[in-house]
């Protein structure tokens, strides 16, 4: 195609988006927001960018269900959209996630008019008394990361800084993010969230990029696994429970009174 047809049908698409959004514009009685779409690697996700910002930079919330939503007034909006399964927040762009069945010609003209009746309601994204509750933040990761034994630090410390600098922000591209969830004998335990969490390539993408990238710089990682919250709380309390019964099988341990006596 010769540089005259690229231009022409790239201006003919621009065209197209801005007629489809026109009705949403003109129904507010001013122009507040114009959203532009961008696929994700999951067929089920769409990365939405309202050109105004979302959270501060660096700054991420993960809404996986509608009872998750309730610490974000925007999140809780977007799940009034009959199919819509997830929501994720960026610093500059909203991922929605759908159900197989949802159908994205409807989801996403409802989703459009969800941000936008947001936006002009001036309500904040984040609710203050819900800070630190419901989602799953980001700058709170630490709070559910396993702990790090002191001689596994310094490893930690360069795995953490490599998600951070060069990882993170090529996953968040894409919609989603990736957090540290712990590191322990040379497997390091991610958490997939926003289009990363059901996305068909996400194994690959953590065996062939996230894997790949953390050997080559730090030698002590020998795998990489992804990790659930909810497995992750299961598996801790079940440590802690043999951790516990090994203390009180060992010699001079307490053991609680048999309940037959």
């Amino acid at each position: 195609l010769s540089n005259a047809t690229m231009l022409s049908s790239r201006a003919s698409q621009c065209l197209l988006r801005a007629q489809n959004c026109q009705p949403w514009l003109s129904a507010l009685g001013r122009r507040l927001l114009f959203i532009q779409t961008e696929d994700t690697p999951n067929p089920n996700s769409v990365k939405l960018l309202p050109g105004k910002e979302v959270l501060p930079a660096g700054s991420t919330r993960d809404f996986p269900s509608r009872s998750a939503a309730q610490a974000s007034p925007l999140a809780r909006r977007l799940f009034r959209v009959q199919g819509v399964s997830g929501v994720f927040l960026g610093p500059e762009f909203v991922t929605v996630t759908k159900a197989d069945s949802a159908d994205w010609k409807v989801i996403k003209a409802e989703a459009f008019a969800a941000i936008m009746d947001f936006y002009a309601s001036g309500q904040p994204v984040i609710a203050e008394e819900s800070d630190s509750a419901g989602g799953n933040a980001a700058g709170a990761a630490g709070e559910t990361e396993e702990p790090v034994s002191p001689e596994d630090a310094d490893t930690v410390a360069m795995i953490k800084e490599l998600l951070d600098t060069r990882i993170r922000p090529t996953v968040q591209e894409d919609g989603g993010d990736i957090l540290f969830r712990g590191y322990k004998r040379g497997v390091v335990r991610l958490k997939l969230q926003g289009a990363c969490t059901s996305c068909p390539s996400s194994t690959v993408t953590l065996k062939m990029g996230v894997q790949n990238m953390l050997q080559f710089y730090v030698p002590e990682v020998e795998a990489v696994e992804s990790v659930d919250d909810e497995d992750d709380l299961e598996r801790l309390g079940r440590e802690e429970f043999e951790r516990l019964e090994s203390r009180l099988e060992s010699p001079g341990g307490e053991r609680p009174p048999d309940a037959r006596q």
